[in-house]
């Protein structure tokens, strides 16, 4: 049984919620998945001013982690339309992994959210596969078998580089179905990439 893992940071808890979808998807696939968040950096008083979801039910991720899964889908909130400091603090420490060649092969993808349509989604996808990339791994996206993400009757995330949603600027739009079954047709694809690989 191939294994996943779903790595992600969340500030307010939507890419939590994506994190699930995927997980879903990839479970429903026949993959084993876990579900673990990196660590945060921001202090926790000024984390909790900034409302922060402190209440993340994931356990915290290590970098020796990463060598133990057949695939690993990324996630993160952009951040001026890269990835978040907090992810790029995790990955900038496998170093180790990448001159060992360990992640060499395995299966890779990301996901993300931002406050508006506009926001930096597919730079932030962009700046997590490249990191994938660095890696050696094998990169699935979120190709348009999900025709959700093509509607124009809604305002919705998605892109073909990954899964995506659309969080406004106060953090008050949560995940939408479209979004959600986006996440969890990438984690099936993840899934059933990694099982046709190492299976």
């Amino acid at each position: 049984m191939a294994k996943v893992l779903i790595l992600y940071y969340s500030s307010y808890g939507h890419i939590e919620t994506m994190a699930g979808a995927i997980a879903d998807g990839a479970r429903a696939a026949g993959a084993e998945v876990d579900i673990k968040r990196v660590p945060e950096t921001v202090p926790e008083d000024i984390a909790r001013a900034s409302h922060f979801k402190l209440d993340q039910a994931a356990p915290i991720a290590v970098v020796a982690d990463l060598e133990r899964y057949d695939a690993i889908v990324i996630g993160t909130g952009t951040r001026f339309g890269r990835i978040s400091s907090q992810m790029a603090a995790f990955l900038d420490q496998a170093g180790g992994l990448w001159a060992r060649g360990a992640l060499n092969g395995k299966v890779g993808a990301a996901f993300t959210s931002t406050a508006s349509q506009h926001g930096g989604q597919e730079t932030t996808l962009f700046s997590i596969i490249t990191n994938l990339l660095h890696f050696g791994m094998v990169v699935v996206g979120l190709p348009y078998s999900h025709a959700g993400q093509m509607t124009l009757d809604e305002i919705v995330g998605g892109a073909p580089y990954g899964a995506t949603t659309i969080a406004a600027g106060d953090g008050s739009r949560k995940p939408s179905e479209i979004e959600l079954a986006g996440a969890r047709h990438q984690g099936e694809i993840v899934a059933k990439t990694a099982i046709k690989l190492f299976a």
